[in-house]
């Protein structure tokens, strides 16, 4: 399974995915900032933690190419600036029209990034192809620093050295690459290993995924809450150490985590939101992002298995914009529990997926948050003022 798939998994995320930092001009309750599209689940491993547990062979419904291309053009009526489509799966190179696609999202001004599965189909070759058509950046699955780890997770002996080679190869390519992580406690101790395998290698984003239990990924183990608390703190303190960006998905309190940190270093938060980190504030399941599922299915992320409708018989603009379920996510003043009363509702919303999942209410609190809010009730309005 390929990695963005999870954000829109293997996602969001949050950032989420590739390239997710509000760009100048997004309004969230206009459009995405990035639209997932699960273009296949067919895919050649058997990663424990698929989210859409991909199997050899497409899954019947697929949307065929004239549908894609409709969903191309419904994409387009968002109007300018245009939300980025990810080519998530299973694994995108199975579709044979894949080429075709790519290219006619940027006919349409579409900007494309591509999230493939480490198979034998990805040669250096394969990357030429699809940065010849359009792809303007990939992300690979990294989940160990040694075969041993990354192999055991994805279920296919290889997998590790291939992952580090077309990291490289798309490095010679010009190919901008996010490497995503899987983190629970399977994959927690070995992290550090990781980021320093990674600071050998030429990569813009180390994109880290804080597990939720559906798909396959039931199988393994999220993080206890304060052992996610330190992790977060860890990450933050890696800013600086490599050439590359560290982001979390569907860890939205590690903005918290970051703001509680500048907050104590003098920053107002003006200061805050402007800086480069605080651009991404705010983008969660179905606020900034959407995913469209292989038979034409929307929903607020590939984690939240909330059927909002289909691009077959409604437009993507229709159903983002005006759907009750979205518009509720994107509302925070909606919010129960610790997530409702918290001050810092607006930048972080918490893992609107991970709630879903723990309490069958996406608007309940996040579960991986310990935070304890410290503002009075009869305040929440004025800290919840803007939200998008």
């Amino acid at each position: 399974m390929s990695a963005d798939a999870r954000g829109g998994p293997h996602s969001h995320g949050h950032g989420h995915g590739i390239g997710a930092v509000r760009p100048e001009g997004f309004v969230y309750s206009r459009a995405p900032m990035i639209v997932y599209w699960e273009v296949t689940t067919a895919c050649g491993l058997a990663c424990r933690h698929c989210r859409a547990t991909a199997m050899p062979e497409p899954a019947p419904g697929q949307l065929s190419t004239d549908e894609g291309l409709r969903l191309l053009d419904q994409i387009t009526a968002f109007g300018d600036p245009m939300p980025h489509v990810v080519l998530t799966g299973g694994d995108p190179l199975r579709r044979p029209d894949l080429d075709l696609l790519i290219a006619e999202a940027g006919a349409r001004g579409i900007g494309v990034s591509l999230a493939p599965a480490v198979t034998p189909l990805l040669t250096r070759e394969r990357l030429a192809g699809v940065r010849e058509a359009g792809v303007q950046a990939i992300s690979l699955s990294l989940d160990g620093s040694d075969a041993a780890h990354h192999d055991g997770v994805r279920g296919v002996a290889g997998t590790f050295d291939a992952t580090v080679r077309a990291l490289d190869d798309a490095a010679a390519l010009g190919i901008p690459v996010q490497v995503n992580t899987l983190v629970a406690e399977q994959t927690v101790d070995d992290l550090p290993a990781v980021f320093e395998l990674l600071t050998g290698h030429t990569l813009m984003r180390w994109s880290l995924f804080f597990l939720i239990s559906v798909g396959r990924g039931a199988q393994l183990t999220e993080l206890e809450p304060g052992a996610a608390e330190r992790l977060m703190h860890w990450l933050d303190g890696l800013r600086g150490q490599a050439d590359f960006q560290v982001k979390t998905v569907e860890a939205m309190s590690h903005r918290r985590v970051v703001a509680q940190q500048m907050r104590r270093g003098g920053m107002t938060d003006a200061q805050i939101e402007a800086s480069p980190f605080g651009r991404g504030f705010g983008i969660r399941d179905g606020n900034g992002i959407v995913f469209v599922a292989h038979d034409g299915t929307v929903h607020p992320s590939g984690f939240m298995p909330s059927g909002l409708g289909n691009v077959r018989e409604t437009s993507l603009v229709e159903i983002y914009r005006h759907h009750p379920g979205l518009v509720a996510l994107r509302d925070v003043s909606q919010y129960k529990g610790r997530c409702g009363r918290c001050e810092y509702a607006r930048w972080c919303g918490g893992s609107r997926a991970r709630a879903l999942a723990w309490t069958g209410d996406p608007l309940e609190s996040d579960p991986l948050c310990p935070y304890v809010p410290r503002v009075p009730h009869r305040e929440r309005s004025r800290l919840v003022a803007g939200a998008e």
